[in-house]
């Protein structure tokens, strides 16, 4: 594979992985070169090894020379965007402000996707609710037993569909008696007590979520439901954030799956790009797929 242009940067983590699932990644240069250049480092490529396809990772205009000899090599051609929904299952979003394709792609439910979603909701909260009433019980011990001072729920205005703001409950797992701020949960945060920490890490402190799923708030499955303040800052700091909010949020989600726990503003903007993915390429099959992955990691007892 050949990733001709710099639109997007890739990670180390993403190199690694291109590798190991396309074979040997060569990269090169197009935005300072002249078409001439360009054309000899695709050609010394494929001299040294097979290229079977060419991803074009550039929004610049591409010279006829280039054109013309692109055409000739008569290889597989996939876009950026592309590359990242097939290799990475999330979706690209362009470091350029100008882009807009997602705007017809990125669409909410139609009336029968809806009431699909909607009758997975009402299962899937109805059995969990069965299944984990005893440990919300032992929950509700053991946080009053551990931090006595606060309440057993955590309750935080958090944003849902349409921008609406909704106020999202939790059991609590951090204490109330020590005056610590920071927006985002830190690793041995000193807020969070013993048994906190094992309801993060088996998500056991999302489990009273499925009221708000109940009542309409949520979905089971969709984008995470974020706090209203964190919400404002990644609106004016990352490109089509906003769009996350055209569905409801969920419990879990393909971005709470796919990607670890967010710390940054980075991690917010890479999680956004699975909630788009999830959106545009919703089925029942994908539906089915997150729940498996979100009972694998609660196995794997990863904090996400």
């Amino acid at each position: 594979m050949i990733i001709l242009g710099e639109l997007y940067n890739f990670s180390n983590k993403e190199k690694k992985f291109l590798n190991k699932k396309f074979g040997y990644i060569d990269f090169v240069a197009y935005s300072n070169q002249n078409p001439k250049e360009v054309i000899d480092n695709i050609k010394s490529i494929k001299n040294r090894r097979e290229v079977n396809y060419i991803v074009l990772n550039t929004m610049n205009t591409i010279p006829d020379e280039l054109i013309k000899y692109l055409i000739n090599c008569k290889i597989n051609y996939i876009t950026i965007k592309e590359l990242f929904e097939i290799a990475f299952n999330k979706y690209f979003i362009s470091p350029r402000m100008n882009n807009l394709d997602f705007l017809s792609t990125i669409k909410t439910y139609n009336k029968f996707e809806y009431i699909q979603k909607r009758f997975i909701d009402y299962i899937l909260s109805f059995i969990l609710l069965f299944l984990t009433f005893p440990i919300m019980i032992y929950s509700s011990w053991r946080i009053k037993k551990e931090s006595p001072d606060g309440p057993i729920f955590f309750k935080q205005i958090r944003v849902g569909k349409d921008n609406r703001e909704f106020e999202c409950l939790k059991f609590r797992s951090m204490r109330t008696d020590i005056d610590y701020f920071n927006e985002y949960t830190q690793e041995n945060d000193p807020r969070i007590f013993p048994w906190g920490m094992i309801m993060r890490r088996m998500r056991i402190d999302e489990l009273p979520q499925v009221f708000n799923v109940i009542k309409g708030d949520m979905h089971f499955i969709g984008p995470r439901a974020e706090w209203n303040r964190l919400v404002k800052k990644y609106e004016k700091n990352i490109p089509y954030y906003s769009a996350r909010h055209i569905v409801k949020p969920g419990i879990t989600g393909w971005a709470q799956v796919k990607y670890s726990y967010g710390t940054s503003e980075e991690d917010a903007k890479e999680k956004l790009m699975y909630d788009l993915y999830y959106i545009k390429n919703w089925s029942l099959w994908l539906e089915i797929k997150t729940i498996f992955k979100t009972i694998l990691v609660i196995l794997n007892k990863e904090g996400v």
